[in-house]
């Protein structure tokens, strides 16, 4: 191991009761307790780098990245060697999805710490963020040569393989991970969903007994209680699975504390913002490039199929879900007030929000193709951001039957971003939200925003794809009709579903639950009765 070189005193925390009692609040999650004990502390001896970790860690505990970040440049700076810190403002980076500085902290702290395995596994998951595969498994196999006990790693490798689609070699080590840690939930879901795995009945007796068991945490009970839905609907028992879905979705309701209020809101405050007058005022503005393409609306609703079929095309490169355009948004303020703050910027800043959407996702491009794909679903929010700043994007809306796609999200546990799933009445109101603001845009924007119904590609493949194609403007390729032979990287939920031909399995699977969906039923009228006519306003 290569001398790490000089590190912080930690001597003057061993011996200082404030700092010891400030690091027993934090491994205890006592945020309230930590923070004044560390702030005075610090008061008395700014220079201490390691109690700015500290404080850095506490900040990065409750999401204020940005102080944290900036508190672990100053620990950095103070011990430029302070491997801990380094690793930790990666870790803070990545976070905020600025992968390219993340990767450049971990290459200082593998040149102080080579043998650093816990920095090796960060840059793999960092690699693997831009689209660097290869790099990512390089990485992770060199990690579990080293350390093979770890499940989390295992779960993390395995992710990766699932994605470049090496399917067998994905489940052997989600098997791995669980060989390690029976009742590692997240594992076993990562199992159920991979959608074409069935679970054997010895799978399904091993779920039961951790959902049983006393001594496991929340979020192991929610991911086993999806993992047992997806293995007992797959078995035909709906009453069962039902019962499973809708206890793994009760337990993260509980954590995240979705307000469906919240983005009702939040479509009102664009709706009134962004009208013709907004855009006629504004013409011409924004940054010129014509290459990205949004495949927009709700998860499930068909859009990683579209990307598929579309990355098909020699013009087109299929690149994951980019989180850039929410982070710009939120770089102008709060949810709920962007709108009106984007309607005080001048042409120039307007222009340079657009720019720094293309430079932000230049790292996860690969090839010279002219136009790439954005399929963040959650960008139908953005919709009016979109319009502003690249107005010579292309905007698809994915959408597909109200009950079918709500059904779908609400079984599905997603590992960030859809806080709205986890419950009947606030998916039917998200739905009918993203409904409404689209129908606000073809108005506004007519003629702006091609729209695919998922049932429509699934009856008449060729037609549909011939009539987006012409949509945006590109030639017909046959390659886009065997979409499936695309070896391309996908990391969606349904990145073994996309490998095959179009098939109608699952289009109305959500029937078989119809007697516990009442809920949804009420909230998604009067959208329901008209779909799949877009409504008036």
């Amino acid at each position: 191991m290569a001398d790490p070189g000089p590190q912080p005193d930690f001597s003057r925390q061993l011996g200082n009761p404030r700092l010891i009692e400030a690091a027993l609040a934090l491994a205890d999650n006592r945020l309230h307790d930590a923070e004044p004990l560390l702030r005075q502390h610090l008061k008395e001896d700014p220079f201490d780098a390691a109690a700015i970790r500290m404080l850095a860690e506490l900040a990065g505990r409750i999401g204020r990245f940005k102080d944290a970040e900036n508190l672990l440049r100053r620990a950095v700076e103070i011990a430029p060697n302070f491997v801990a810190a380094r690793s930790n403002l990666a870790l803070v980076l990545y976070r905020q999805n600025r992968v390219a500085e993340a990767l450049e902290e971990l290459e200082h702290v593998s040149a102080i710490d080579p043998e650093n395995l816990s920095s090796a596994n960060l840059k793999a998951a960092a690699f693997g963020r831009i689209g660097e595969y290869e790099e990512a498994l390089s990485l992770y196999r060199m990690v579990l040569d080293r350390f093979d006990g770890h499940p989390r790693i295992w779960l993390s490798y395995g992710h990766v393989l699932k994605t470049v689609g090496q399917a067998e070699e994905s489940i052997a080590a989600y098997r791995r991970a669980i060989a390690l840690a029976p009742h590692f939930g997240e594992a076993w879901w990562s199992l159920a969903n991979m959608k074409t795995l069935r679970f054997t009945d010895e799978d399904l007796a091993q779920m039961d007994a951790g959902v049983a068991a006393a001594d496991i945490s929340d979020d192991d009970r929610l991911h086993l209680h999806f993992a047992l839905g997806k293995a007992t609907e797959d078995r035909r028992e709906a009453e069962r699975a039902f019962g499973h879905y809708a206890a793994g979705n009760a337990i993260r309701a509980r954590q995240l504390g979705y307000e469906a209020q919240s983005t009702s809101q939040m479509v009102a405050a664009m709706r009134q913002t962004f009208t013709p007058e907004f855009y006629a005022a504004r013409q011409g503005w924004g940054c010129a490039a014509a290459d990205p393409v949004f495949i927009l609306g709700l998860p499930r609703a068909g859009s990683t199929l579209i990307e598929q079929i579309l990355s098909s095309h020699s013009q087109i490169e299929g690149t994951m879900e980019l989180p850039d355009l929410p982070a710009i948004a939120g770089q102008l303020g709060p949810t709920q007030n962007w709108p009106e703050l984007l309607a005080t910027l001048t042409a120039d800043d307007v222009r340079a929000l657009g720019e720094s959407y293309v430079e932000r996702t230049r790292i996860v491009r690969k090839t010279d193709r002219p136009f790439f794909i954005d399929k963040l679903p959650n960008n139908w929010a953005y919709v009016g951001l979109i319009q502003l700043i690249l107005p010579n994007a292309r905007i698809i809306d994915a959408r597909r039957h109200p009950m079918a796609c709500c059904f779908s999200n609400f079984k599905q546990h997603f590992a960030r971003g859809q806080s709205f799933t986890y419950g009947l009445r606030d998916i039917g109101l998200y739905y009918r939200d993203y409904v409404a603001l689209m129908a606000h845009f073809d108005q506004v924007l007519p003629g702006r925003i091609a729209r695919v119904f998922h049932e429509d590609m699934v009856d008449d493949s060729d037609g549909e794809i011939r009539r987006l194609l012409d949509a945006l403007g590109l030639p017909f390729e046959d390659a886009c009709l065997r979409f499936w032979e695309n070896d391309r990287a996908v990391r969606t939920a349904s990145s073994e579903q996309v490998r095959r031909p179009i098939f109608r399995d699952g289009m109305d699977q959500w029937t078989q639950f119809a007697p516990w969906l009442g809920e949804l039923e009420a909230a998604l009228d009067p959208v329901l009765a008209d779909y799949p006519a877009v409504p008036e306003i």
